[in-house]
């Protein structure tokens, strides 16, 4: 995973941790939600580059390189 994508997953993390705590301080259920969503949304993004790396670096022993 490139040092970009993992800035940008970590970014929307916190974006959606700090939404979800504005929400709930505020009593605003709808941006809490949408915090909670913009941490899935991490998360999943997260998971998939890890899944890539994983792939890429399992067909780099395969091949020799």
């Amino acid at each position: 995973m490139g040092i970009g994508d993992k800035i940008s997953n970590k970014s929307e993390d916190l974006g959606g941790k700090a939404k979800e705590a504005a929400g709930s301080a505020t009593g605003d259920k709808d941006l809490e939600a949408e915090g909670k969503g913009d941490q899935t949304s991490a998360a999943f993004k997260d998971g998939a580059e890890k899944v890539k790396d994983a792939a890429s670096n399992i067909k780099d022993k395969l091949t020799g390189k």
